[in-house]
């Protein structure tokens, strides 16, 4: 009977750049996981901290290639959505990768603050709010630029929101335009809640800006579906730069984009996408409506959030026990729950690449599994490229492991990580993995397994 090396050896393209096997073990990006698992035990959140830089300076390396080769006359600013992973020891690595960022509440600025309070950033750093901002996020980006943060540019998402600003900041500030795109075509609703519609800018601009102390500086885009090669997404795009080309030519202060809506990231092993392809069209396309608009060509900004965080995290789960419910269902229980340590799973059946951490030398069958809740969706039982499921035999040699990959971007901030979760399933133990000046990998436990005391705490025992 076939191995479960076999299958995924003949299923995809195996190993990767990601992913290999050690005798009957599973390593990720080097790391013996059943080492780590001996070490700390499961359910087991990781954060390989490197893929956060490797996935940085790959995007920026795209852009400079694509402004070089079409001798693009505009700047290029990585920004990163906080909202996918607030975690310190993200930002860290996203500063220390000259990056800047993107905000999408009044606590977000909370985080800018502690970063410029411990010297990781400076005055001059980008900041981007963006959102639909109650009193307090306006009342801290008012603070901000008026305490000389003057690169933090507010994005209008209403037309109501800038008599706020001009208000209360006392000097020119820079602010930014959210148009209001519309959704694709198979989503609910036709233009998108968030934003200015076309038809109202150009009044915005003329009729609240031109002439106050506030700069229109930048015009902002943003698809919810990200950046694909779709007929939708370029008509988006070529419909946004003609707008930022019509409003370019009355208000001379406006040079640059933000093009919200990041990169997909591998969500199964079976996938493809040409990143240098993109970028370049992207640019090339910017460039040509420019020319043809006669208007000169922007600084671009980006917002990747789940590009630059999602790869890095993975969560690793024990088989605890198996249930043959009838004649062709069969389960396996993990020590975990879908609904509260991978809610995307749950909420949207998001995929995430799935595999097994040991026993790849045994042989395989058609799995259904299960998480710990009471809830009847708190299960996993289809992978992205199939509608079936397959996992190593559980025999008496040792206990099953198996992993979910590429899990580090929105799970912990959904599922609502240090609080209380789902029939009151603790957080499971968070460790990170890093490299130090001598490329030798390291672990450091980022917070042990959450406690009955911390929950008792929150439900007022």
């Amino acid at each position: 009977m076939k191995s479960y090396f076999d299958l995924i050896d003949q299923t995809f393209e195996f190993p990767t750049e990601e992913f290999k096997v050690n005798g009957k073990y599973l390593e990720f990006h080097g790391i013996s996981l059943h080492d780590v698992i001996k070490e700390h035990g499961t359910p087991l959140k990781i954060t390989y901290i490197p893929k956060i830089a490797e996935n940085i300076q790959r995007a920026k390396k795209w852009f400079s290639d694509a402004i070089a080769k079409h001798n693009y006359k505009g700047d290029y600013t990585y920004c990163y959505c906080t909202k996918s992973s607030h975690f310190e020891f993200v930002l860290d690595e996203v500063i220390d990768n000259d990056c800047h960022i993107e905000t999408s509440s009044a606590f977000d600025l909370q985080i800018v603050k502690s970063l410029y309070q411990k010297g990781k950033i400076d005055k001059d750093a980008l900041i981007v709010c963006n959102g639909f901002k109650r009193p307090l996020y306006v009342q801290y980006i008012q603070e901000l630029i008026n305490d000389g943060f003057n690169n933090c540019i507010p994005v209008l998402d209403n037309l109501n929101e800038l008599d706020e600003y001009k208000s209360r900041i006392d000097k020119d500030f820079q602010i930014g335009i959210r148009v209001a795109a519309d959704e694709e075509p198979n989503f609910e609703f036709y233009t998108s809640r968030l934003g200015i519609r076309y038809s109202d800018i150009n009044a915005l601009y003329t009729d609240q800006i031109k002439g106050t102390n506030a700069k229109l500086k930048m015009l902002h885009f943003f698809i919810n579906t990200g950046i694909k090669d779709t007929a939708y997404y370029w008509s988006e795009l070529s419909r946004f730069m003609y707008k930022y080309c019509e409003l370019k030519k009355i208000c001379p202060e406006l040079d640059t984009i933000d093009i919200g809506g990041g990169f997909p990231i591998k969500t199964s092993m079976t996938f493809e996408y040409d990143y240098a392809y993109m970028v370049d069209q992207i640019v090339e396309n910017i460039k040509w409506i420019c020319n043809k608009s006669n208007v000169p060509m922007p600084n671009i900004i980006t917002e990747f959030g789940s590009f630059t965080v999602g790869e890095s995290g993975a969560i690793i789960y024990s088989v605890l026990d198996q249930k043959l419910q009838n004649d062709k269902e069969l389960w396996y229980m993990v020590d975990g729950s879908f609904i509260t340590s991978l809610p995307d799973a749950w909420g949207m059946n998001q995929k995430f690449i799935l595999l097994a951490i040991n026993k790849w030398d045994h042989p395989f069958q058609k799995i259904n599994m299960g998480g710990l809740t009471c809830d009847s969706m708190d299960y996993y039982n289809s992978e992205s490229h199939s509608s079936e499921l397959f996992m190593p035999l559980i025999e008496e040699d040792e206990k099953l492991y198996v992993g979910f990959f590429h899990t580090g971007a929105y799970q912990d901030s959904l599922g609502g990580y240090g609080g209380i979760q789902h029939c009151l399933i603790p957080a499971p133990k968070h460790v990170l993995i890093d490299k130090d000046e001598d490329g030798q990998l390291f672990t450091t436990v980022f917070a042990e397994e959450q406690n009955h005391d911390s929950m008792m705490k929150i439900l007022g025992y």
